[in-house]
């Protein structure tokens, strides 16, 4: 079994607690790794090392910064099939996704790595002849990255990649679910020639460690991947000092499916949006509302595309579509929400209980229909690979249901009329619309959500402004 240490100041040292977290392979059920159970003198420890390192590391030129990313990428390409093999054992994410993965980290580095030369300031026009105003972009200071469980190699490089090339220093706190790839990564980080305390990586709870990091009157910025409740807890936590916060929480993204759709299209699309990593993203479909006069014919083929996914090993070859849930809570949590669903009116067409295997936690695609649209299936978030399916009449209502929901973070169409396209982009209230096809973002786009599916985004240019505030100089001559 596997024992890792925390990442701190350039080395790799024992936590302050001797307390350890057990991480458990999903399917198989067996104890593979062991985290430290961080604590507030961990924190300590790593924000106070960034903190040092701050200032020299914003000194260098974003060019040499960029650099160490390239390294970084690099690296990972190295041993990227050992990563995804550690990746899906740790998680359950069908080996073929975790490669996925891992590659699209490494290109990460590496589009961040290409902002080095292309990101800056302004140059603004002043009501006075004899004056120049300036404005610079500087980096926040110190961050700390809270990650998510579902994509944990990712989402670390979406805050580290940016943080560091603009100047900042980070503290990652990895989920204490998923935290294996992470501390592989920062392995690998300790063989670079990195500045001492520039990347800091520290395991822990989130009531304790994520608290004292947060609270800490050394943090500048906190960025959050996770629940609606994880990030009220940083909001809260960040009030006193009146400090940054970027977070990417919740979804419950709408599929609509208008009357002139490629219905195999529109079919794959959800089917694939519903089913990556078991249902347990974010950003993919977890309702669908379909045209009346062409619901009968969508669920024939939807209903009969749920019931040939297949589901099982993560290694196996070839590959399933799916695998376990990454617990047995989340395993329970959706069953109990399919059980309210049926007991509230609900029809179950397929799936709609826990599978019947000899191992891992595996939840059986689900198609639910005669739903209402104040049922808790349509209006919480399920992470898990069920989703209930509406009729709706006209263009209007189908908008109005999509947008009658405490979320916004993404949201498709389908449908073979432009127009209609057009209007949607309009009236639709999410940070993305995907038409015509599955819902997962680029790394170029902005990823970013209304509501209660956070505050700030991540990727593209604007996502490199996250991790950077400004300052403008008036230059009278």
């Amino acid at each position: 079994m596997e024992t890792y240490q925390q990442f701190i100041n350039g080395a790799l040292v024992n936590s302050h607690s001797s307390d350890w977290i057990e991480v458990e392979n999903p399917y198989t059920g067996k104890i593979i790794s062991r985290v430290p159970q961080g604590n507030a003198q961990d924190a300590a420890d790593a924000l106070e090392a960034a903190k040092k390192a701050q200032a020299p590391w914003a000194a260098k030129s974003s060019a040499e910064r960029a650099g160490y990313l390239t390294k970084m990428a690099e690296l990972i390409r190295g041993r990227r099939v050992e990563l995804a093999r550690i990746l899906a054992s740790e998680q359950a994410k069908v080996l073929p996704l975790a490669q996925v993965e891992i590659d699209f980290t490494a290109a990460y580095f590496d589009y961040y790595a290409g902002w080095a030369r292309v990101y800056e300031g302004e140059i603004i026009q002043s009501d006075s002849p004899n004056e120049n105003i300036l404005l610079f972009r500087k980096p926040v200071g110190v961050v700390v990255g809270i990650c998510p469980w579902n994509f944990p190699f990712f989402v670390m490089a979406r805050k580290v990649a940016p943080s560091l090339l603009t100047g900042s220093t980070i503290v990652i706190k990895p989920s204490s679910t998923t935290p294996n790839t992470t501390f592989e990564f920062a392995k690998m980080v300790a063989s670079l020639d990195l500045p001492k305390g520039v990347l800091n990586f520290v395991s822990g709870g989130g009531s304790t460690l994520g608290s004292a990091l947060v609270t800490h009157p050394l943090t500048d910025m906190v960025s959050l991947t996770g629940s609606v409740e994880a990030g009220q807890e940083v909001i809260r936590g960040s009030v006193d000092k009146v400090m940054k916060v970027s977070l990417e929480l919740g979804g419950k993204a709408p599929a609509i499916v208008f009357p002139d759709a490629d219905l195999d299209l529109a079919v794959k699309g959800v089917v694939d949006s519903r089913v990556i990593f078991s249902g347990q993203v974010c950003n993919c479909a977890e309702r669908a509302y379909v045209h009346k006069s062409i619901y009968n014919q969508f669920l024939d083929k939807f209903v009969k595309a749920m019931q040939a996914v297949k589901y099982g090993d993560p290694f196996a070859d070839p590959a399933p579509d799916m695998s376990t849930q990454i617990d047995k809570n989340q395993q329970r949590k959706i069953d109990s929400m399919v059980g309210r669903a049926k007991a509230d009116g609900a029809k179950v067409l397929t799936g709609g209980k826990v599978a019947d295997t000899q191992t891992g936690y595996f939840y059986e695609p689900t198609v639910l229909v005669d739903c209402r649209q104040d049922m808790e299936i349509v209006r919480k978030e399920i992470f898990g690979p069920v989703i209930p399916i509406l009729p709706f009449d006209e263009y209007e209502e189908a908008i109005s249901l999509a947008n009658d929901c405490e979320y916004g973070l993404t949201s498709s169409v389908f449908t073979t009329n432009v127009n209609t396209v057009m209007r949607a982009l309009k009236d639709l209230k999410f940070g993305e619309t995907y038409v015509n096809r599955e819902h997962f973002e680029g790394m170029q786009g902005f990823h970013a959500g209304w509501r209660k599916s956070g505050i700030g985004g991540a990727d593209g240019k604007h996502g490199l402004m996250e991790y950077l505030q400004t300052q403008v100089a008036y230059i009278r001559f």
